[in-house]
């Protein structure tokens, strides 16, 4: 049964207000074995899915934690994943449903029955260079699983200036609530766009680049010391953490719209 099943038996009258609280309390940490411990609550809670790092655990493991939050919350998200191993894990787990975005190395498994619900955000994101789309890719996946609508603009970096500027052009008539900038080298193209549009910035450093703080290090160093305001910094690489910080910064802009927030 998961979280919203037991507040659906309130609602029908099928459960106490006692009998809910209990099974919620028990539904609060689900225990995996002797290796996991996962929040079967968060996204209930905090609009935030169950998301599990995959390239540092193996197939057996990633395939029994997703059995289980696939149980209790009807998706889970598997990030860092080749396409070999999704494979496996799917093989195992067998879900209703599934995607799986290779340049991304993310895997979404869904329950059966599990239906995305679309929550008015729009997120734009915006990469200095084609070797910054993986990590683009998977804060763009992330965005989406949270129900914001992403659009993309990939190879649009200051070494042709009039690229990135029809691009910030675009997104703002598109009506982005926020917009995404994954860049690597010396990530430019964040302080670029922080100074031209009206909405929330958020700065994705990229480890593309070499020598002198190479490996993302000059990005991240220049988004941190960014000029414009309104440009926030995630880590080096952290698709995830970006998607999911632009997704709740738009939803939140989507409720308010709806005057729900």
């Amino acid at each position: 049964m998961t979280l919203r099943d037991v507040l659906e038996a309130v609602k029908r009258g099928e459960l106490s207000v006692e009998e809910a609280e209990k099974k919620l309390r028990l539904l609060a940490l689900e225990v995996v074995g002797d290796f996991a411990r996962f929040d079967a609550g968060r996204e209930l809670r905090r609009d935030v899915p169950e998301i599990i790092l995959g390239d540092v655990k193996d197939v057996e493991e990633l395939a029994e934690i997703a059995g289980r939050v696939i149980s209790t919350s009807g998706r889970v998200l598997i990030s860092r994943v080749s396409r070999e191993k999704a494979d496996a894990i799917m093989d195992r787990v067998k879900p209703a449903s599934s995607r799986y975005v290779e340049k991304a190395r993310l895997l979404v498994l869904y329950g059966e029955g599990y239906r995305r619900v679309w929550r008015g955000g729009k997120v734009a994101i915006v990469s200095g260079g084609t070797a910054d789309i993986p990590v683009a890719e998977e804060a763009r996946v992330v965005a989406e699983e949270m129900g914001c609508e992403v659009r993309s603009w990939y190879d649009v970096g200051i070494a042709g200036l009039h690229r990135a500027l029809s691009s910030v052009k675009e997104l703002l008539e598109w009506g982005a609530d926020v917009v995404i900038v994954a860049a690597g080298r010396e990530a430019a193209l964040a302080s670029l766009v922080a100074s031209l549009v009206d909405v929330p910035v958020v700065g994705l450093p990229v480890s593309v680049g070499y020598g002198f703080a190479g490996q993302g290090l000059s990005a991240l160093a220049s988004m941190l010391q960014s000029c414009p305001l309104g440009l926030a910094v995630v880590n080096i690489d952290a698709g995830v953490a970006a998607g999911v910080y632009a997704a709740l910064i738009a939803n939140s802009i989507a409720r308010a719209r709806k005057g729900k927030l």
